[in-house]
C-alpha cells in the first residue's frame, strides 16, 4: 500500500506542475494584452498563478481538517523560493540585478511577509481571525500597488471591448485558465490524500512531509519557470514572481486555509525549524537583494547553503 500512496502522489505532483504550466501559458498570454513590465507581471500573475497549487493544496487540507500540511507546505515554500530558486537564477544567469526601485522596495516587504504568519503563531494558533489579518494585509498591499494604474487598465478595458477578435482570444486565455484550475483542485486533492496517507503509514508528521516533499513538488512550477526565464533573458521576472509567491503564500494561501479551518499548536517543536530557517531566510534575502542593487553568486552561495542546511535539520530531526 505504501507504493500506491508514493505512485498518487507523484501522479499528482506530475498533473500539478503542468496544470500550473498550463495556467502560467494563459496568463501570460492575457499579460501581453494587458501591456505590463515584466517585473509587474512576474510579480503579480505569474506569482498569483505558481501559487495556485500551494493555495488548493491549503483548501483540500483544511477540508480534511489538515491545515499543518498547508502550513509546513507554506513555509517549504518560501523558503525554497528564496533559497533554492533564487541560488538556481543566480548561477544560471550570473547575478541577478533589482533594477526598480519597486523591486527593491518589495525584497523588503517580502521579508516581512514572511514574518507574519510566524508572529502570529507564537500564540499557538493561526485562527479565523489570523486568517482575516492576512488577507486585508494582502488587499491593502494590492490596492497599494495598483492604485497608480488604475487609469491604465479603465482604458485598457474600453478598447478591448471595441476590438472583437482580441476580445474573444482574451475569453478563451480566461476559459484555459479556469480549466487549469480544476486540474489544480484534483491534482491537490490527490496530494493531500496520498500525503496523509504515507504520514500515518510510516509515522511522519505532516509538518515534515509539508515542509520537505508537498513544498517542492508545489514549487516545480516556480522552478520551471525561472529557469526559462533565465534562458529567455527575463532575469526581472524572476525575482518578481519568487518574491510575489512569498506574499501570496504568507497571505492569500495561509488566510484562505486557516478560514476553513484554524490551525491549532499543540506542539511548537515540530515548527521550530522550519520558523528558524524562515527569518533567517527571510532576513538574509532582504539584506542580499537591498546590497549592491543586486544577489551575486557569492550571496546565491550562502542562500543555497541555507536551504542545504535547512533539508538536512528537517532529516536529523525526524
Amino acid at each position: 500500500m505504501p507504493w500506491l500512496y508514493i505512485l498518487i502522489f507523484v501522479g499528482s505532483c506530475l498533473v500539478l506542475v503542468r496544470s500550473g504550466t498550463w495556467v502560467i501559458r494563459s496568463l501570460t498570454r492575457i499579460a501581453r494584452v494587458l501591456e505590463w513590465s515584466k517585473f509587474l507581471v512576474a510579480f503579480v500573475l505569474m506569482a498569483f498563478a505558481t501559487s495556485l497549487p500551494e493555495l488548493f493544496v491549503g483548501i483540500t487540507s483544511a477540508l480534511h481538517h489538515q491545515p499543518e500540511l498547508s502550513f509546513g507546505n507554506v513555509i517549504g515554500s518560501n523558503i525554497i523560493n528564496l533559497t533554492l530558486i533564487v541560488a538556481l537564477a543566480v548561477f544560471l544567469a550570473s547575478g541577478l540585478k533589482l533594477k526598480r526601485k519597486v523591486a527593491r522596495t518589495d525584497s523588503l516587504l517580502t521579508a516581512l511577509f514572511a514574518f507574519l504568519p510566524i508572529l502570529m503563531i507564537l500564540d499557538g494558533s493561526l485562527s479565523r481571525p489570523d486568517g482575516v489579518i492576512l488577507l486585508v494585509a494582502l488587499w491593502i498591499y494590492l490596492t497599494f500597488l495598483f492604485k497608480r494604474r488604475a487609469k491604465r487598465v479603465k482604458a485598457f478595458s474600453n478598447s478591448l471591448i471595441r476590438d472583437l477578435p482580441r476580445f474573444k482570444s482574451f475569453l478563451k486565455d480566461i476559459g484555459l485558465f479556469l480549466g487549469g484550475i480544476g486540474l489544480l483542485l484534483l491534482s491537490a486533492e490527490g496530494i493531500v490524500w496520498s500525503a496523509s496517507s504515507f504520514a500515518e503509514a510510516f509515522g511522519l508528521p505532516l509538518i515534515t512531509l509539508g515542509i520537505l516533499i508537498v513544498a517542492l513538488g508545489t514549487n516545480l512550477p516556480e522552478i520551471v519557470f525561472g529557469v526559462k526565464a533565465v534562458a529567455m533573458g527575463h532575469k526581472e521576472m524572476v525575482l518578481g514572481n519568487l518574491m510575489g509567491s512569498v506574499i501570496a503564500n504568507s497571505t492569500l494561501v495561509l488566510g484562505v486555509t486557516v478560514l476553513i479551518y484554524p490551525l491549532q499548536i499543540f506542539k511548537l517543536s515540530p515548527y521550530l525549524v522550519g520558523i528558524i530557517f524562515t527569518v533567517f531566510t527571510a532576513l538574509f534575502f532582504a539584506i542580499f537583494a537591498r546590497t549592491d542593487r543586486k544577489i551575486t553568486r557569492k550571496e546565491a552561495l550562502a542562500l543555497l547553503s541555507i536551504y542545504v542546511l535547512f533539508v538536512a535539520s528537517q532529516l536529523l530531526i525526524r
